[in-house]
């Protein structure tokens, strides 16, 4: 993974105090230092792989596995999932199914409706077991699932991911017999994809857990023995909080491959909750070039210039080559020996430039491809980052006081005890 600041700039002071903000999160002296536990997830984690292949050997057998989760529990292993599976045609293994994300009732029903006729398992993540959306959705799911088989076989078809000892989950887990792993307290649920909130959906959706931790210990280890201004993570967190100070307050995450939408999912959630705080944090948006070119371009190239972007760059691709016809009724004869994925390259090559001659600063972020070693390095580079930027900022990347408020709200509203 390569960083190239072709059309921004950064001050020395950014540079500084996002150096700083790293040593900050090294000594684990900041605010929020007790949900630490991702820093050394990679290396942790590889000594557990055995035994989550050992249950997604179980799960795999079914027709279909629902993921149960919401937020962090959600968002990394569908991104995941949708970076890695075919584009088009059918899955290799069991159908997965996606259930508590929302509290669609048309979704869940219709979910509901097809998995009647389905031999199908759960997989349900959540520390505490409470929250609304995936509890609703659990409730339904092991209903159909014991009026399908019965408590004893239901149980099997379950896994819970949640606390080691305590909550509802861990409760019905223990009682109940279903598979089960652990959600270290010191890992918050957007930080958690490295765990096995997202290790163990991976390996039931036949994703490489290996490789994936390989990268993501590659990229921990480079992040933090480098002690330069070159770090990449330093870079990252200075060209965002410097162009934050100069009154840019939106950052556009760029992707040009459909399957990368669900990494900008990811990363709003990371960067958002993390610093979006005490009436700070650049606004995490996200664009899918072209496609997006179509609808976000002009408000990009001529808006108000309170953006920068953040452009995600794959090397390589399979892709179709375009072959000369001897009638150009097209005109395209022009890129005949090109690829698709050549096209696209330069279509992000030349945006960058009119972009950036229009007043957007952008920083480029690039993998040689999108398999599972590289974006176990893409995941941690960006928790590390996000770690040092919010530091930086001056705010704890590790909590997320805000969404009480309308929790509380709806939980009033809906006579709650309590409430």
């Amino acid at each position: 993974m390569q960083i190239d600041l072709q059309f921004s700039t950064i001050s020395q002071a950014a540079i500084q105090k996002s150096q700083e903000s790293r040593k900050i999160l090294e000594s684990r002296s900041g605010s929020g230092n007790d949900f630490l536990g991702w820093l050394q997830l990679p290396e942790e984690q590889s000594g557990h792989v055995q035994k989550y292949l050992e249950i997604a050997a179980d799960l795999q057998k079914l027709e279909a596995v629902v993921m149960v989760g919401i937020g962090g529990s959600y968002l990394g292993f569908k991104c995941l999932y949708e970076a890695l599976r075919p584009a088009v045609g059918p899955v290799h293994g069991p159908e997965i199914l996606f259930a508590g994300h929302s509290l669609d009732g048309h979704y869940h029903q219709q979910l509901l409706e097809y998995l009647e006729q389905k031999d199908f398992g759960v997989v349900v993540i959540s520390k505490s077991g409470t929250t609304t959306e995936p509890a609703i959705a659990f409730r339904l799911l092991w209903g159909l699932l014991q009026k399908k088989h019965g408590a004893a076989e239901a149980s099997r078809r379950v896994c819970a991911i949640t606390d080691e000892k305590k909550g509802t989950l861990r409760q019905s887990a223990d009682s109940l017999g279903f598979h089960s792993a652990v959600i270290a307290d010191d890992v918050g649920g957007r930080f958690s994809v490295l765990s096995p909130v997202g290790l163990i959906p991976a390996a039931i959706a036949g994703v490489d857990i290996y490789s994936l931790l390989q990268g993501s210990m590659e990229m921990c280890d480079r992040l933090r023995n480098d002690q330069s201004p070159e770090n990449p993570a330093v870079q990252y967190s200075a060209y965002r909080n410097g162009l934050y100070e100069e009154g840019k307050k939106i950052e556009i995450l760029v992707y040009y491959q459909h399957s990368l939408q669900y990494l900008a999912e990811w990363w709003k959630q990371l960067f958002g909750e993390s610093e979006g705080k005490n009436g700070l944090g650049v606004f995490p948006a996200s664009a899918g070039f072209t496609t997006d070119l179509h609808s976000l371009g002009q408000w990009i190239q001529q808006s108000e210039r309170t953006i920068f972007q953040t452009i995600l760059d794959v090397e390589e691709a399979r892709s179709p080559v375009l072959a000369k016809q001897e009638n150009d009724g097209d005109g395209l004869n022009y890129l005949a020996g090109k690829s698709v994925h050549d096209v696209n390259r330069v279509a992000l090559q030349a945006t960058r430039k009119a972009h950036g001659e229009g007043g957007v600063p952008s920083l480029r972020i690039s993998v040689p491809r999108v398999d599972e070693f590289h974006l176990g390095q893409i995941f941690y580079f960006f928790e590390y980052a996000c770690g040092v930027s919010a530091y930086a900022l001056g705010v704890n990347p590790f909590d997320q006081p805000g969404v009480e408020d309308y929790k509380n709200s709806m939980f009033k509203m809906l006579g709650k005890p309590g409430y």
